[in-house]
């Protein structure tokens, strides 16, 4: 039965591109300019990712080999308290590359122990309060908003992950980082 569920899992996923692929000719044969934009767009969005993927993949083998769990659980775990809601969200703010570089991230750190509500600190961190960002808010629209900003994101970011860590039960807990582990 789960060879089955595998086959029609991977079989869904190839038939998605087809359906896309034909989408992208269709609008090709329609509106040609149309359709040279949306090849562009994709192509610079794959190229995009061929660069930014690969040393985020490199970074989070070394940190799955060399960081033990037990201290991944001490700084980020259950009991780590304000000390780890920091430290995700100072790795989050300071992290570079896209959100979606974010997610493997977030896998590693469940598998090695970190709290849920201190990865959704991390992930909210890292799709909102980029160092880079804020300083360049800071350059263009200043101090005011700039700290405005940052401080309605600090309570929104440990707002919802407070929210969200204690709405999730125990065995959406579970299938969580089952999925973390198997990935």
């Amino acid at each position: 039965m789960k060879a089955k569920r595998g086959r029609f899992a991977a079989i869904r996923s190839w038939l998605l591109l087809a359906v896309t692929l034909a989408a992208t000719l269709a609008l090709w044969i329609a509106n040609r300019s149309l359709g040279e934009k949306a090849v562009t767009g994709t192509l610079a969005s794959l190229k995009e990712m061929l660069f930014v993927l690969p040393p985020i993949f490199i970074i989070l083998g070394l940190l799955d080999v060399w960081v033990p769990r037990e201290k991944m659980v001490k700084f980020l775990g259950e009991g780590s308290g304000i000390r780890g809601t920091l430290i995700a969200f100072v790795l989050g703010s300071a992290a570079a590359g896209p959100l979606y570089g974010a997610f493997p991230v977030a896998q590693v750190l469940l598998k090695k122990g970190a709290s849920m509500r201190n990865v959704l600190v991390l992930l909210g961190a890292w799709s909102t309060t980029k160092i880079p960002m804020l300083m360049f808010e800071y350059a263009n629209l200043g101090a005011r908003f700039t700290l405005t900003r940052l401080a309605m994101d600090l309570v929104g970011i440990a707002g919802i992950a407070w929210l969200m860590d204690r709405l999730l039960g125990t065995r959406d807990r579970e299938e969580i980082r089952a999925k973390a582990e198997a990935a």
